[in-house]
């Protein structure tokens, strides 16, 4: 995890407004499973799944910003682009707006990804060295019909200035921005659309840590002004606990806990939540903060443990003095009060003060080896 942000101070004084509470989703990810073959043996046989989303369930308001945070390789990629069907999910269902996204056909599934827009990751490997940014901007709306070249360039120009870049900037091409002028021709690039529901991949993670602050408060205005929905996948926390609404916690293929940012910060309810937010540096240098190391390797995705997943690193079960529930029954995600949800069999004994007695009782050697 990367150190805190400079935030703007008078953009964080008025942060933006959580959606009504029962109000219909946006967004109903329900099921969601995605597996990825494994192919061996001379005749490149199936011999097995890379299980990258396994049983993953969410809803999103309209108007809500829901962050999705977890180690490397947990399936926040793939979770988002199987929610926009850019990848075609092996189970489970999408609904959006209203609308099962699995059965539609090409046709009217291509019409709707009008309203689902994606922001990459890369703000240099995303963007065609070889097409202007008008074009590149444009791409979109000629693919959705768009005909005409006034009514294009009028309609790009327009989403150049909502973020932040000159009109005349549009006949410039990608190796003549900054990295930092190349994500918001990205952000531009979802924007031409008028899209209601945008998948920010990392959308910062690329930049430096200065203008990662300009590009969040930009997100941030643009979600008040064009009334966006944001799933905002990212690994470092602090840029998670600014934007969000709500935060899923996602570990080898599945969710662990779901809570409003506040809750998430102040009193996590899985073991593997606190693993991680103590692994987030503190701003201020008087207050000196030990980390909870988790003991081993991420399982792999294509074996993954029996009963809980991470039943095989986690801190609470080692002082519970390993109950045999852990790694024979999944614990489904379940409400522990106020509507947070956590999937741990003993949320209830999830606690600052465990954490840091866990903590503790950790080796010099595990110790030093966290704070690398």
């Amino acid at each position: 995890m990367t150190g805190q942000l400079p935030i703007d101070p008078a953009a964080a004084a008025s942060p933006p407004e959580s959606p009504a509470s029962g109000e219909p989703a946006l967004v109903s990810v329900q099921g969601l499973v995605k597996y990825f073959p494994i192919m061996g043996g001379l005749l490149r046989r199936k011999v097995g799944d890379i299980k990258a989303v396994d049983g993953v369930s969410f809803d999103i308001s309209k108007g809500e910003v829901f962050g999705l945070v977890g180690e490397s390789g947990c399936g926040k990629t793939t979770l988002g682009r199987a929610v926009l069907y850019l990848q075609r999910p092996t189970a489970g269902e999408v609904f959006f707006d209203g609308q099962n996204l699995s059965t539609l056909k090409a046709n009217k599934l291509r019409r709707m990804r009008s309203r689902m827009q994606l922001i990459f990751q890369d703000p240099y490997g995303s963007l065609n060295p070889r097409m202007p940014v008008s074009d590149i901007v444009g791409e979109g709306l000629l693919a959705q019909g768009m005909k005409s070249s006034t009514a294009r360039e009028r309609k790009v120009e327009q989403t150049m200035q909502a973020v932040g870049l000159r009109p005349e900037y549009c006949r410039r091409y990608p190796h003549e921005f900054s990295g930092g002028q190349r994500q918001r021709i990205g952000i531009a690039r979802a924007l031409a659309l008028d899209p209601d529901f945008i998948v920010c991949d990392e959308a910062v993670s690329a930049l430096d840590v200065s203008i990662q602050s300009q590009i969040l408060n930009l997100m941030l205005d643009l979600r008040r002004e064009f009334n966006l929905t944001y799933l905002f996948i990212a690994h470092n926390l602090s840029v998670i606990e600014y934007v969000s609404d709500r935060i899923g916690v996602m570990y080898l293929g599945k969710l662990v806990e779901v809570a409003t940012a506040e809750q998430l910060f102040k009193g996590a309810r899985h073991p593997y939540s606190v693993a991680l937010l103590s692994a987030t540096p503190d701003p201020d240098p008087r207050v000196r903060k030990k980390r909870l190391v988790l003991r081993g390797d991420v399982p792999s995705p294509a074996n993954p443990p029996s009963g809980c997943r991470f039943h095989t690193r986690c801190w609470l079960r080692e002082r519970l003095g390993n109950p045999e529930i852990c790694s024979t029954v999944d614990p489904p995600l379940h409400d522990t009060g106020g509507g947070q949800m956590s999937a741990c069999h003993f949320a209830e004994q999830v606690s600052v003060e465990a954490a840091e007695e866990a903590a503790a009782t950790q080796s010099v050697i595990e110790t030093a080896a966290g704070a690398t």
